[in-house]
């Protein structure tokens, strides 16, 4: 009979011990899954405030403030516009 119940403490002792490992294995991954929903909003907080910025760097109007000021382009104008062919199409008129 004390075989028995040796047996059977042993058992439960085995089973304790399973539960307080599962319990803290649970914890531990909702932990986890809690720190990783937070930086998710925080890196989808991150990628609303990059859309915004990146809507007003594109913007129309400062792109051709920055191409008239820093890149000195200018508007196409019927009087400077010069005309380049492709070589291939200058191979087949002769021209080199």
């Amino acid at each position: 009979m004390t075989r028995v119940n040796l047996a059977l403490l042993l058992a439960l002792l085995v089973s304790a011990f399973c539960l307080v490992n599962v319990r803290y294995e649970a914890r531990r991954v909702y932990m986890a899954l809690s720190k990783a929903q937070s930086q998710a909003s925080r890196l989808e907080a991150d990628y609303d405030q990059l859309l915004a910025q990146k809507r007003t760097l594109a913007a129309p109007v400062r792109v051709q403030q920055l191409a008239a000021g820093q890149l000195r382009m200018r508007p196409t104008n019927p009087a400077v516009t010069e005309y380049v062919q492709s070589a291939a199409v200058a191979a087949v008129k002769g021209q080199p």
